[in-house]
């Protein structure tokens, strides 16, 4: 696991908390449950600022503080930033609450933002409005963003590159408009195909694609491909852990890719 070409497996657990606290920022899903609902949110904005982002006099710290957490609200777009910050996260709607913790995952200036489902079960103009603002963050602020998501329709639309993970492993790796074009890897195909069409009538009480099965347990993880035990297309070779290849930008993981006679 390296960033900025630094192999973080070999720091000490302080070098490790330095380097991310300085460089990476998190926006988790279910923004109102992580916000703290005893506090306003101006506290909470005030008190996440780093230290270490001010350069002035000690004694004029917090009247700074107070202009850096005004700045970032209107930065992600809240325009009332009174109103805002005497706010709890419960008088505030799930939108709002998402761009606060936006704005708290910008207070340290990252260069790499990872986005844990960012609009998960938002409305779709909200959703529209926060991958929006990650957008512009990500042009003018030359910040790296991994979002995180299992929309792939929505991923394709906003992201240069998709890596799809099952169970800890990479599956499927390649540039968006290829990947969701020609998936090569099973799991890969189930996700597009669960996407459903609005585009053509669908009978009524019809059942989205699913895979078989379920989800294995941490400790019960099958030998070999993980998604063997649900995978359509799994014979004998799949007892054995396949390797991710693949040509230029697009690799996979799996003993019998899709779609290879089209490329």
């Amino acid at each position: 696991m390296r960033f900025d070409d630094i192999d973080l497996l070999r720091l000490s657990n302080r070098e490790r908390r330095k380097l991310i606290g300085h460089n990476v920022s998190m926006i988790f899903q279910e923004p109102q449950s992580c916000l703290d609902p005893s506090e306003r949110i101006g506290q909470q904005l005030i008190q996440s600022i780093p230290g270490w982002t001010y350069k002035g006099r000690w004694w004029q710290r917090l009247g700074w503080r107070k202009r850096r957490a005004i700045e970032l609200l209107h930065r992600v777009g809240i325009k009332d930033h009174k109103d805002a910050m005497r706010s709890f996260p419960y008088q505030l709607t799930e939108g709002e609450c998402q761009k606060v913790m936006i704005a708290i995952a910008l207070a340290n200036q990252p260069r790499l933002l990872i986005a844990d489902e960012p609009t998960n079960a938002m409305e779709p103009t909200t959703q529209a409005q926060i991958i929006r603002l990650l957008t512009r963050l990500n042009q003018n602020n030359n910040t790296t963003i991994l979002l995180i998501s299992h929309d792939l329709q929505m991923l394709s639309k906003w992201a240069d590159k998709i890596n799809v993970m099952y169970c800890g492993q990479t599956v499927e790796s390649g540039p968006s408009e290829e990947l969701i074009t020609l998936p090569h890897h099973p799991y890969t195909q189930a996700l597009i195909r669960a996407i459903p069409d609005f585009g053509s009538a669908m009978p009524h009480k019809s059942r989205l694609n699913t895979l078989p099965g379920a989800i294995p347990l941490l400790e019960q993880l099958p030998i070999g491909c993980r998604l063997g035990p649900r995978c359509p297309y799994a014979q004998r070779e799949c007892i054995e852990t396949p390797r991710l290849t693949g040509a230029r930008n697009h690799l996979y993981a799996c003993h019998f890719p899709l779609n290879m006679e089209k490329e």
